[in-house]
């Protein structure tokens, strides 16, 4: 049986970090407060702010093993970015006071009948920023890092075999006893 005993206690401690450093994040929006519209955009950047720290811990744990961060493509197209048309959608539409462009996406949720909706959502804010930033870090993966490798060919044409045809087009490509430089990826110890 394998013992995570320095694991779990880093990972626990990484962990009540996190969600400090949200906490301090939530709490520093309090103090800027929604008195007008730009108050009311900075609150809520910092909201989704916090929501992304506890998201990334997965991520940038990676990083500790040698991974890199990457964007998921698929995560990012097909789940963050309809949820920030949407919450952009119903911030803009219940934003405090005349701010930008509200009379504009208020009319539209009136000939769209969602004003109902946007309204009723509208009135958790921080939690629509607080939720579209750790949507924003779990679009985020680590992957393995690619390092450049390069190899010596050195047989000659008359050597290749049929278990070779993949890298065919590779050595025809180059002349015997030149370098081939491509990517290859990592393995994590």
């Amino acid at each position: 049986m394998r013992r995570y005993g320095l694991y779990d206690a880093t990972r626990g401690l990484m962990t009540v970090l996190a969600v400090g450093l949200a906490g301090l994040l939530l709490w520093a929006a309090t103090q800027v407060g929604q008195q007008s519209t730009a108050r009311f955009w900075a609150e809520m950047g910092i909201v989704a702010a916090a929501g992304l720290v506890p998201a990334l811990l997965p991520a940038l744990g990676g990083w500790t093993n040698g991974l890199r961060l990457r964007v998921s493509r698929g995560t990012f197209v097909l789940g963050f970015l309809p949820t920030l048309v949407v919450v952009a959608w119903t911030l803009l539409a219940t934003q405090p006071g005349g701010g930008w462009h509200e009379g504009r996406f208020v009319s539209w949720s009136h000939d769209l009948g969602l004003m109902g909706v946007v309204h009723a959502v509208g009135l958790w804010h921080g939690v629509l920023a607080f939720g579209l930033g750790a949507l924003l870090g779990t679009s985020l993966d680590a992957v393995p890092a690619v390092e450049r490798v390069e190899e010596v060919v050195v047989e000659s044409p008359a050597d290749r075999t049929l278990a070779d045809e993949p890298l065919t087009a590779e050595r025809e490509a180059a002349p015997v006893g030149a370098t081939v430089t491509r990517d290859r990826a990592e393995t994590p110890e």
